[in-house]
């Protein structure tokens, strides 16, 4: 605590002597070229529509929602939009960018295009569908006329948020440490054997919710923006996997969009945006029984940090909002049951279940991007003292907490869940403790680390 709240009083320090170069507020207020637009749709899906792990949307529990902002000068613009669905992968993520791109007048690597990650919401690759449709798989990913329906309603929204754009000039920074959500999947036995299976909801063991958190990052992040005194809009984050309980088909946000909607009642002049962190062995599952009750009570912790990071909020004069693309080339997983024959035999095999042929589809459609040489980027938009990173699918926590090592004194926002084809990333020591032999849903070589390093600490220089 004492190292962060001194962060914010060099940043206090910074914006007095600001005001004493550059004049009074007012003045400075009036030289500001940057403007803010806001927008959200609701994109939930249809009853019957496919959902994560193989089920269909049986009952509607809460709305599912795109919501974002848009930020720039009139020389470029940047987006930044938070998807209420599992995963957006392969080239459903560059339709999406593309789209929203066209919209704010910019360049699709201007967008930020995030899943929030909930499991009970669909999970889109347009090109894994096509697979199945062609091999008659006999199951569905993505409904194509539904994804496409979905993008364009989200950009209609920004564009009518456009019209509405307002000047800020300021951007605020608060953060909250988070008590009894997050917990690793991984945990040591007394013995000293290494297990990662505490899942979203306590892993179907008890006992695994005995263990200590394990490598967490326990802060909630709030960076806001400002019209003068008056707030705009606020993205927040948290990392954590976003599920109480799911596999039934209910489909919701889960305690991350309930405690999205319930700060946002009681802000209503505050656009609310959330973004899950870099989470990918990060669950609920050691405070998490599975039960609608625990839902609540997860919902509830989570909207007491929001409140506690909008009252840290420190502002400081906007003066910049610099935007690059990091390259990241990550090559495709190609072991035992992993290379492109493998994948082909599960699509139809007689044994194979529907989700087992919807991840086959899914691998060979990443194993077909990389083929054809495609890079991942990892998007950056600078402010100055704080800084958003956009991590490419189920980033490991570690890959954050080095980059906040790397730069001690920054606030940083580091999002998981862009690019979502690679699926689980694990750091250099995870993948040594066996995590890639464990796990199918992760389509990267064992050697992921370095580059996903290089492009870390590149997009902090």
């Amino acid at each position: 605590m004492s190292r962060n709240k001194s962060c914010f009083t060099s940043l206090g320090q910074r914006l007095l002597l600001a005001l004493a170069v550059g004049g009074s507020l007012a003045a400075q207020e009036a030289q500001s070229a940057m403007r803010l637009a806001t927008f959200s749709a609701e994109i939930t899906p249809p009853l019957g529509h496919p959902l994560f792990g193989g089920k269909t949307a049986r009952t509607i529990a809460d709305s599912l929602f795109a919501r974002g902002f848009v930020l720039g000068e009139e020389s470029g613009v940047m987006v930044l939009v938070a998807v209420d669905w599992c995963e957006i992968r392969n080239d459903a993520h560059d339709r999406w960018r593309e789209v929203l791109a066209k919209a704010a007048g910019t360049t699709p690597n201007r967008v930020m295009v995030t899943s929030v990650h909930q499991h009970d919401a669909p999970l889109a690759d347009l090109e894994a569908e096509r697979i199945l449709q062609a091999r008659g798989a006999g199951v569905q990913l993505i409904d194509l006329d539904y994804h496409e329906r979905m993008v364009q309603k989200t950009a209609e929204s920004l564009r009518t948020g456009l019209k509405n754009a307002v000047l800020v000039t300021h951007f605020g920074m608060g953060q909250a440490m988070v008590e009894r959500i997050a917990s690793n999947r991984r945990f040591v036995e007394p013995d000293g054997r290494i297990h990662f299976g505490r899942g979203s909801n306590g892993g179907g063991n008890p006992a695994y919710r005995e263990f200590p958190d394990g490598e967490i990052d326990p802060w909630l992040r709030t960076l806001s923006f400002w019209s003068g005194d008056r707030p705009v809009a606020a993205l927040m984050s948290y990392a954590t996997h976003p599920m109480s309980y799911y596999g039934g088909g209910e489909v919701s946000s889960d305690f991350v969009g309930l405690a999205r909607a319930r700060w946002q009642r009681a802000h209503p002049d505050v656009h609310a945006v959330y973004a899950s962190g870099c989470a990918g062995d990060v669950t609920a599952g050691k405070y998490n029984d599975g039960s609608p009750t625990s839902r609540v009570s997860l919902t509830g912790r989570l909207v007491e940090a929001m409140e506690s990071a909008w009252i840290d909020t420190h502002r400081i004069l906007l003066t910049q909002a610099d935007w690059r693309s990091v390259p990241l080339r990550l090559e495709a997983r190609v072991g035992d049951g992993f290379k492109p024959e493998d994948l082909e035999r599960k699509l139809t095999a007689p044994g194979s279940s529907p989700f087992e042929r919807v991840k086959a589809a899914l691998g060979l459609s990443w194993h077909k991007r990389v083929k054809a040489g495609h890079v991942l980027d990892v998007p950056v938009l600078d402010l100055g003292a704080a800084r958003v990173v956009l991590m490419p699918g189920e980033t490991f926590v570690g890959y954050s907490l080095q980059a906040q090592k790397l730069q001690p004194d920054l606030f940083l926002m580091m999002l998981g869940y862009g690019e979502c084809a690679p699926g689980y990333i694990p750091t250099r020591q995870i993948t040594g403790e066996g995590f890639n032999v464990s796990h199918d849903w992760l389509w990267v070589r064992p050697d992921a680390h370095r580059p996903m390093m290089q492009a870390v600490e590149a997009a902090l220089q």
